[in-house]
């Protein structure tokens, strides 16, 4: 079971010491924000205030090897595969653990891989606003557990989750999201022979390939800083493929895969492989108990095409889709 007091003291051990803004309310002056505060589209009493901005610190530098010269990182560990114009990268989470959100370029589109580590999810954004490129860094906030960004060129926040402006002048507003893969390092080379792999940023150099959140996906455990209503008719911690696309979202849990995979949910096609170890749980990601790489792509046309989903806990996507129905195991 995952010990709270101790995450949080491991979290302040390896976060540089935040502040006195922290426990200031939002928008006062020792924060420097210059988000306009009074255009949301929530209630800023479901914002927790953890740490500064930018201590985590986003890699906007980004370097890479070539998967064929890579060869530090184990098989089994998870990374996001994102593909464009002929390149593809892989984003290990054993450093995005670390950073939170890479801003990269890739074959010419401006990018932010997103990844929150208390919701498991991993989500690639256009970094443009009215398109001009911009990057984005973490606001040390959290809503359900889950990270809020903020751009750089306005300050306007936006949530990972779904990628929408909660706060600042462009609240509503949503940021263009593209398909990526949350597959297994092995999966990577696998697939993408001539790819290349992100490599570690030296701010945090040291700690990658650990995880900070041990235990952390237990299936008992009680969300990290989570203040929302649990849902009641399944684990909140249960792993989940969550889709949303068209008129209904779509979600299935990572034990009904295991057990019928490939499952076909009208246009969609959810697709299960073992060889991918949580980053979740033991202290070495590479020794993480196998979730599996889960993929998924739209199966209604001449061939199957990937389609935006992202591998999330039914706590977090209840608290953002509360009528999301999920297929799962009967008991």
């Amino acid at each position: 079971m995952l010990n709270k007091g101790l995450l949080l003291a491991v979290l302040m051990a390896i976060i540089p010491a935040a502040s006195p803004s922290m426990a200031q309310e939002f928008g006062r002056p020792l924060e420097k924000w210059e988000t306009d505060f009074s255009k949301t589209t929530i209630d800023l009493s479901e914002v927790i205030d953890v740490i500064g901005p930018d201590q985590i610190p986003s890699i906007d530098a980004p370097t890479f090897l070539p998967v064929a010269e890579e060869n530090k990182i184990p098989g089994n560990e998870p990374v996001i595969a994102f593909s464009h114009n002929g390149v593809s990268r892989a984003y290990p989470l054993r450093i995005l653990m670390w950073h939170e959100i890479v801003n990269d370029t890739i074959g010419g589109l401006d990018v932010a891989v997103t990844f929150c580590p208390l919701c498991n999810t991993s989500i690639v954004f256009e970094r443009t606003l009215d398109g001009e490129p911009t990057t984005f860094g973490t606001t040390g906030k959290l809503r359900n557990s889950d990270l809020v960004m903020y751009d750089r060129k306005e300050q306007n926040w936006w949530q990972q989750f779904n990628g929408e402006a909660i706060v600042g002048k462009r609240a509503g507003e949503k940021l263009k999201t593209f398909p990526s893969f949350l597959i297994s390092m092995d999966l990577f080379r696998q697939r993408y022979p001539d790819g290349e792999v992100l490599q570690p940023d030296p701010r945090r150099a040291r700690a990658v390939g650990q995880n900070p959140y041990v235990n952390y996906d237990e299936i008992s455990s009680i969300p990290f800083l989570f203040r929302g209503e649990l849902p009641t008719d399944i684990e909140p911690m249960m792993r989940i493929a969550y889709v949303d696309i068209g008129d209904k979202p779509v979600a299935v849990t990572l034990p009904y895969l295991r057990k019928n995979a490939p499952v076909r949910i009208g246009p969609l096609e959810f697709r299960w492989s073992a060889g991918q170890a949580s980053a979740l749980d033991t202290r070495q990601i590479s020794e993480g108990a196998d979730v599996g790489n889960i993929e998924v792509y739209r199966v209604d046309g001449e061939k199957p095409e990937p389609v935006l989903y992202t591998v999330t806990f039914a706590f977090a996507a209840r608290a953002f889709k509360p009528d999301l129905e999920i297929v799962q195991l009967e008991n």
